[in-house]
């Protein structure tokens, strides 16, 4: 069924019901991660099965929805795919090692601070300036994740390390595939689909290095009483990573820019929360309002983004004869073979397309046209 034939009832609760499967998987697969690594501290090993669950599990899903194939140029293989998958091992891998060191809630807290980093690195790296608002939604941010690194009873100077490194990763690729989503008009998904097996390159060496010959030489594996539920967990901690993925994007591709940076920064809430309740490490007062003040200002920057976001939109709407010949020209793409209608370069400005973060894969709000055929499905 078309989306345009769904009842505004049925569509609010799809919706509901993609967001709470996403702060469920998103918030168990956090719980997995650290009970694996609290009894198996291998944190390569399991960022190697979050990689093998894109490998796997993706491919099927993209010839499922008839999301379409794009060529990308050998220069953008060199320049941005490679150093692009590079980054994703990295920040895996520095991601389960800060949760391995940390408790889950405060390695979530530190992660708010990817904003920050966005806002710093686009203004280093593209020259991009922002507007005091944007500026100003900083400050909470800050302000939270000092407040929760000083009060933070378990605190871990190695796990705040990895923690802000896998940040600083994660935001350089927000960066970097938005150039690369722009540029070469490639689904996201099948983005994601090509920097996963790019990482697996990365991931593998590191694995057989660190890992691998840990268990040969160390025996570690064979001394495990329960090696067969370790292995059951990463299983399940891969699949949480995908589904994770996936259904973000779903819900991307329902709702406006804003309301996904409400569900986001409330999934984030859930995930703190969640993993307070069932792991029961210690906290204070003054620890969890700086969680949470960290939170408020993600949510308050997506705000301050959007109205930017806005007020240029509204700057570039057409006002003569002249402006609406450049719509016309946009609407005048022939057809792609799957239905589709290609945009040009310039549309993302012209439509004031905004880009939204999440944990793992920038999702960049493209005008796919999920439905294509008969034999397709709207995500």
């Amino acid at each position: 069924m078309a989306a345009a034939d769904r009842t505004p009832v049925k569509e609010g609760v799809r919706i509901a019901l993609l967001c709470v499967c996403w702060y469920t998987v998103s918030s168990g697969g956090n719980v997995v991660n650290k009970i694996i690594l609290n009894g198996f501290p291998y944190p390569v090993t399991v960022s190697l099965f979050h990689i093998f669950s894109i490998v796997i599990f993706l491919p099927p899903l993209l010839r499922a929805w008839g999301v379409p194939k794009t060529e990308v140029p050998g220069r953008y293989y060199r320049w941005y795919i490679i150093p692009l998958a590079f980054g994703k091992y990295f920040a895996s891998v520095s991601a389960h090692f800060s949760i391995w060191k940390v408790p889950v809630s405060y390695a979530h807290t530190v992660k708010a601070t990817m904003p920050i980093w966005v806002v710093l690195l686009s203004r280093i790296i593209m020259k991009e300036k922002q507007t005091t608002k944007v500026y100003m939604s900083l400050v909470p941010i800050i302000g939270g994740v000092l407040l929760a690194t000083v009060t933070e009873l378990s605190f871990d100077m190695s796990g705040l390390i990895s923690a802000l490194a896998a940040t600083l990763c994660f935001s350089l690729q927000n960066i970097f595939s938005k150039k690369v989503l722009r540029d070469t008009r490639i689904h996201h998904l099948r983005l994601l689909n090509t920097l996963g097996f790019n990482a697996v390159m990365f991931m593998l060496p590191t694995w057989i290095l660190v890992d691998l010959s840990s268990f040969l030489v160390d025996g570690d594996v064979a001394a495990m009483s329960n090696w067969t539920g370790t292995l059951l967990l990463l299983l399940v901690s891969g699949f949480c990573n995908f589904a994770q993925n996936v259904i973000a994007f779903s819900v991307l591709n329902l709702v406006s820019p804003l309301s996904y940076a409400v569900a986001n920064a409330t999934k984030r809430i859930m995930v703190i929360s969640i993993s307070l309740l069932m792991l029961r490490n210690p906290v204070n007062s003054s620890n969890v309002m700086g969680m949470m003040t960290a939170i408020v200002g993600v949510f308050l920057y997506n705000k301050a983004k959007y109205d930017a976001n806005q007020e240029a939109k509204k700057k570039l709407l057409p006002v003569s004869t002249q402006d609406m010949g450049v719509f016309d020209h946009i609407g005048g793409d022939k057809p792609q073979p799957n239905g589709s209608v290609p945009f040009t370069q310039g549309s993302d400005a012209l439509y004031g397309r905004s880009n939204v973060l999440t944990d793992h894969f920038q999702y960049s709000r493209q005008a796919y046209t999920l439905n294509y055929g008969a034999n397709q499905y709207v995500v």
